[in-house]
């Protein structure tokens, strides 16, 4: 009777256990795929742009003769921007997830703003630069500035923010917060010297992401106007500039090898810049959630 039952059990697990091997080297197969085609496009990029890579690319002006071509111009218009993005998303993304998961009060109408916020995440990136074409470009006339073109990246990856900054602050254990005001602190003062610290690891890696994405974005720059070709530096927040993106974008459009060639050297300073932002928010992470 037992080795009947043994038969009728090894008889029903074949089914399944066929079924785990086919989805396991089918996910397999999908993984090595994405791998190969990234490995091929990254050896592209690679083998096309490193011989242009040098520091004369690194300190020259854009210009119409391949040789003579830099990113100088594009870089700076990206620390530039990253200027008014940085401050204007930290502080509205954390301060909005500060007062939606410690003040706001659980009810339908803060239910209905998460809803949208989650929405507004997924929104593509073309209709942000639309907003900002009508709001920053038009109705308050700042123009194709840095500071029009750092608010509409800001509205871009502020959902993301508030998004991430809220997971962060919701970890944080309740008993951190009962500790706090058992020994007679305040609300603020808990926020302040408690939940912020702990959270800080979840905030500043979700931040950093998202600011990398808007780093790479080119479809709100493309709808706000922003230049394709400049040659001089911005001095202010309210001057023209141009940025990685949008550099990499003119010199794709060119006829040219040489320029192809040049946009995988600024495709490659892009990744760099990416990855060395990525690894700050890895290490910044690491070092943070050791205390807590």
């Amino acid at each position: 009777m037992k080795l009947i039952d043994q038969e009728q059990v090894i008889r029903r697990m074949k089914p399944r256990l066929f079924r785990n091997t086919f989805f396991k080297y089918l996910f397999l197969l999908a993984t090595g795929l994405c791998l190969i085609v990234l490995a091929v496009l990254f050896g592209r990029i690679f083998i096309q742009g490193l011989p242009y890579l040098d520091w004369q690319f690194m300190n020259s002006l854009p210009s119409r003769k391949p040789e003579e071509a830099g990113i100088y111009t594009a870089l700076n218009g990206t620390i530039w921007l990253m200027v008014v993005v940085v401050p204007v998303t930290m502080i509205l993304g954390v301060g909005a997830a500060i007062y939606l998961e410690e003040y706001a009060k659980k009810n339908r109408i803060t239910t209905f703003i998460q809803v949208n916020i989650s929405n507004l995440a997924g929104v593509p990136s073309v209709v942000y630069g639309l907003l900002g074409l009508t709001l920053f470009v038009r109705t308050f006339a700042f123009g194709k500035s840095v500071l029009a073109a750092g608010l509409t990246m800001s509205l871009l990856v502020l959902p993301v923010i508030i998004v991430s900054a809220q997971e962060a602050i919701r970890a944080v254990p309740s008993s951190f917060r009962e500790a706090s005001y058992a020994m007679g602190a305040t609300k603020w003062t808990t926020i302040l010297r408690v939940v912020l610290p702990a959270s800080l690891p979840g905030i500043l890696t979700g931040s950093i992401l998202a600011l990398s994405r808007a780093i790479g974005e080119t479809a709100p720059l493309v709808v706000l106007g922003i230049p394709l070709f400049l040659a001089f530096l911005p001095n202010s927040v309210f001057d023209e500039f141009t940025a990685l993106p949008m550099q990499i974008y003119n010199w794709t459009s060119r006829p040219q090898d040489e320029f192809h060639a040049l946009a995988a050297a600024g495709i490659i300073v892009l990744l760099a810049l990416l990855i060395v932002m990525n690894s700050v928010a890895i290490m910044i992470r690491n070092k943070f959630s050791k205390r807590y």
